[in-house]
């Protein structure tokens, strides 16, 4: 829901839970704790996703597909506004450290010949996540593996039929 509308009030969030609105202020005691706690929810997911994905020992192709039906599944589950999210200053740490294991990630990629090199500096790290976020939103009839292939080749093969 708040996604959908940021300004979703906890009556409204706690009516489409099926529970009632007290009972969401139990657990919460305002509507930024809730939306903290989303926050963390999704940062503990993407660091589940990065995790599983081996990024450092696993084929640097494996990784990266395992690593983007993971980060596709995360975004459909957790379809937060990422400005308001980056606003909150208590996520910072927590994702500067996943952007930096993956952008460290990537130069394996590079060095390993997965990537062309000569790409503008931090080109794939901006890339992918914007890649992941469309296939996420435009396509969700895909299963996260099969979003995850168009990402793949998208990054790896561009658009073009050479």
């Amino acid at each position: 829901m708040l996604a959908a509308d940021p300004g979703a009030s906890i009556a409204s969030i706690a009516a489409e839970a099926g529970v009632d609105r007290r009972t969401v202020y139990r657990r919460f005691a305002s509507r930024e704790d809730l939306l903290t706690a989303i926050y963390e929810a999704r940062l503990t997911a993407i660091e589940l996703a990065i995790e599983d994905a081996r990024l450092r020992e696993a084929p640097v192709a494996v990784a990266l597909h395992r690593y983007v039906e993971n980060i596709i599944a995360v975004n459909r589950t957790w379809p937060v506004d990422l400005n308001r999210m980056l606003a909150d200053e208590s996520v910072h740490a927590r994702r500067d450290a996943a952007i930096e294991e993956m952008d460290a990630f990537l130069r394996r990629a590079t060095d390993e010949g997965l990537l062309r090199p000569g790409l503008p500096q931090g080109w794939a790290s901006a890339m992918l996540p914007q890649l992941m976020h469309l296939v996420s939103r435009q396509l969700p009839e895909l299963s996260p593996g099969q979003a995850a292939d168009v990402v793949v080749d998208t990054l790896l093969n561009g658009l073009g039929t050479s």
